[in-house]
This record gives structure tokens, C-alpha cells and sequence, in this order.
């Protein structure tokens, strides 16, 4: 190993540190913080590969971040016409990593992994053209009576129609 290399890791060791982990817990993720910035991404294949309207990532140089346990459990998807490496648990399925061809020192990885801040707050907004019209855009909610813990986008109410001699007005 060459002395840069050594002093990177020095200076990586001094960091503070945050772990991630899978939904069963068999592998463990760690970066330095803060890391280097965080996403929302609405893509498509982010939705597929999470199965939800979108993703928060965030993004770590790969010189910052390693396995700390269960890499025996890591699956990987190569997606080789798009440039693209997508890493599971090979136990329960969590999506753990994602990498792309035009950025290869960089690592991404889920921000809901992470239990402790990552020094970043997800400002940018990938793919926003692909938004859902079914994902939750902060709309007022409120208590669903009868189920404990529901909440619920109540309908609009129709505005009375004002009418003058029997026929609406526009």
C-alpha cells in the first residue's frame, strides 16, 4: 500500500461514523460523516428496485464506506446496458447499494438504513419528471375513525353551485 493510500485511511479512521443495516441484520454498512450528499431519486428503476414512489439516497465516496459485517450476504444486479450495480440481502431482500458506470468512486446507499444522521439533508430531487401522481405530496391528513394509527387524505368538498333563476353559474 502506498503512503497516500495509508494517509486516506488514517484520516478515514479518525472520522466520525455511521452504521447501516438490512431489515434481518445480516450485513452491516459503515461511511464517514458527513457524507457527501443526499437525494431523492423517482426513477423507475429506483421504484421497481424498492418497490415504493421513490428513494433517498445518499452518497458516500467508496474510499469513506465499508462492509462491516455480512458480506457473504450481499447479492448484486448488474444492469450492463444502463451502467448500473444494485446490491441486496441475499436474506430478506433489502436494497443495500447502488452504483453507477459514470461515477465509479462513489457509493449510494438507502438513507432509511441509516439509524444515526448522515450529515446531509436529501435537497435534490432525481428523475422529479417521473413523480407519481399517487405519491404523497404533504397534503393535509387526518384520523381515520375506527383504525388507530391511519391517517387519511380527506376528499375536497364540493363548493355549493350558485344558480340565479334556476341555471348554475360558471
Amino acid at each position: 500500500m502506498n503512503d497516500a493510500k495509508k494517509t486516506a485511511r488514517a484520516r478515514n479512521a479518525s472520522l466520525p461514523h455511521v452504521s447501516a443495516r438490512c431489515l434481518c441484520g445480516a450485513v452491516e454498512l459503515e461511511v464517514a460523516v458527513p457524507v457527501f450528499w443526499a437525494w431523492h431519486d423517482h426513477s423507475a428503476a429506483t421504484r421497481r428496485a424498492h418497490g415504493a414512489a421513490y428513494a433517498t439516497y445518499v452518497g458516500v465516496w467508496k474510499s469513506k464506506f465499508r462492509v462491516a459485517n455480512g458480506e457473504a450476504n450481499i447479492a448484486r444486479y448488474e444492469d450492463k446496458e444502463a451502467g448500473r450495480i444494485r446490491s441486496f440481502c441475499k436474506r430478506c431482500g433489502t436494497p443495500l447499494m447502488y452504483e453507477r458506470a459514470h461515477s465509479p468512486k462513489m457509493i449510494n446507499i438507502p438513507r432509511a438504513l441509516f439509524q444515526g444522521r448522515t450529515g446531509r439533508e436529501p435537497l435534490y430531487h432525481i428523475a422529479i419528471e417521473e413523480l407519481q401522481e399517487w405519491t404523497y405530496l404533504g397534503e393535509s391528513l387526518g384520523p381515520l375513525k375506527g383504525y388507530p394509527g391511519v391517517v387519511w387524505t380527506r376528499p375536497k368538498r364540493k363548493k355549493k353551485q350558485l344558480e340565479i333563476d334556476g341555471l348554475p353559474l360558471a
